[in-house]
């Protein structure tokens, strides 16, 4: 009986054959880069070719005197605004959760009634309040008074725009943190009370520290929006930024008299401005909540910029799996 020799295996053999790999061809992508292209181009062209845009009144106004006031002022709003908004806004979110029905019931109806009107109509409603109490009293109920007065002395323009925006971000911001305090385990509260630790230390100890990764998103853009909405309290003659441009156009004898297209763009420039600037702290205030909740954080903006300028390339490929011994996992060591 003859025993055939065993067949050695060539260096190619047992390898699959070469796949030649072709490209899926997406040409809707290339149709709809050229129709973007298309229309930017024609924006651009646009902007720098009509005239009625008067370009040159925009620049000598862009940093006048009386849009850089009104522009701090917008700001001044902003930050007074969701200060209260967000302090208001905890207090809130705890009074919703608290098991007393009574402290519960009084924060859902503030929330009902400050996010059921328009802001605008909460705006005029303080600069109109002294048609309702001519005068304010402090002082103890049908006994002496410590202190009184006008309520237009009170209630100045400035004080009803606070009020006015600050009360209702307050209602939003109380959604918020609600929000955030309810995505906490409620493991982590009980670990904590038989741990013996109090309500309020609980809330800022352990809960509030864990909600902020889902309070700093929606906070960041109610910021963003609180810019923008300050430019309603134009409508009591505040002298914002909107105001400002709005009372340089209408001035007869101003450059920009009624070229009321060159003004806004100049507050629409302003806010693009402070908001790119919002929107930057705000992502390096998530970034900063995030560690801890992700294995590893992506590289910021600069940090990418700073890369592909210095090494003048992508980042290297990941290595390849290791190669597995010729015994197999159970092979020799």
């Amino acid at each position: 009986m003859n025993t055939a020799s065993p067949v050695v295996a060539g260096p190619g053999a047992g390898r699959p054959p070469v796949i030649k790999a072709i490209p899926v061809r997406h040409p809707g992508r290339w149709v709809a880069a050229l129709v973007v292209l298309g229309i930017a181009g024609g924006l651009v062209y646009s902007l720098l070719t009509t005239d009625r845009y008067h370009w040159d009144v925009v620049g000598q106004y862009f940093t006048s005197r009386l849009v850089l006031d009104g522009l701090i002022e917008t700001l001044k709003l902003t930050a007074i605004a969701m200060a209260i908004g967000v302090s208001l806004g905890i207090v809130l979110a705890v009074m919703r959760l608290s098991p007393n029905p009574l402290v519960a019931g009084a924060a859902w109806l503030y929330i009902w009634f400050f996010r059921g009107t328009p802001v605008l109509v909460q705006l005029l409603f303080w600069f109109f309040i002294s048609a309702l109490y001519p005068t304010v009293t402090f002082g103890i109920p049908h006994g002496p008074a410590f202190w009184s007065g006008g309520t237009n002395d009170l209630i100045t323009k400035f004080m009803a725009a606070i009020l006015g925006l600050g009360l209702n971000e307050a209602a939003y911001m109380a959604e918020i943190v609600r929000a955030g305090i309810i995505s906490v385990e409620h493991g982590q509260t009980e670990a904590a009370q038989a741990l013996g630790m109090k309500r309020l230390q609980i809330m800022r100890r352990i809960v509030l520290p864990q909600a902020m990764r889902v309070i700093i998103p929606p906070t960041g853009n109610e910021t963003i929006s609180m810019l923008k909405t300050s430019s309603l309290v134009s409508v009591i003659a505040y002298t914002e930024l909107l105001y400002s441009v709005q009372l340089i156009y209408s001035g007869p004898s101003s450059v920009g008299a009624f070229l009321q297209i060159p003004l806004l763009i100049v507050a629409s420039l302003w806010y693009l401005i402070v908001t790119s600037v919002l929107t930057v702290g705000q992502y390096y205030l998530e970034r900063r909540f995030a560690r801890g909740a992700v294995r590893g954080l992506p590289p910021t903006p600069l940090q990418r910029l700073r890369r592909y300028l210095f090494t003048f390339h992508a980042p290297p490929p990941a290595p390849p799996p290791p190669s597995i011994p010729p015994g197999g996992a159970g092979g020799p060591r």
